[in-house]
């Protein structure tokens, strides 16, 4: 499975890229864990942010596997709606 994590926007408007294999990295299985328990696949696009402004980042995780691709895309806000995605992120960029 691969795994890309990139950031737009936030103060410096500088993007992040993190790219994860989970079939090489020693976080792999806990990864692919976190992905099935957080219904990944089974989420839209874009969850609904009302935050706004330039400061804040906007992610996308974009999963791989078994010949299906599918990606999420969320503003870094701490909003109940992006917390299940921050955690996600979380674990990614520290794989």
């Amino acid at each position: 499975m691969k795994i890309v994590a990139t950031s737009s926007g936030g103060f410096a408007g500088l993007p992040q890229r993190h790219a994860v294999d989970t079939t090489v990295s020693p976080d792999g299985p806990l990864l692919e864990a976190a992905l099935a328990s957080s219904g990944f696949f089974q989420a839209g696009p874009a969850p609904r942010s009302e935050a706004s402004g330039a400061d804040l980042l906007r992610w996308t995780i974009t999963v791989e596997a078994d010949g299906r691709r599918h990606s999420v895309t969320f503003t870094q806000d701490g909003s109940p709606a992006s917390a299940p995605w921050e955690r996600l992120l979380a674990r990614i960029l520290a794989a």
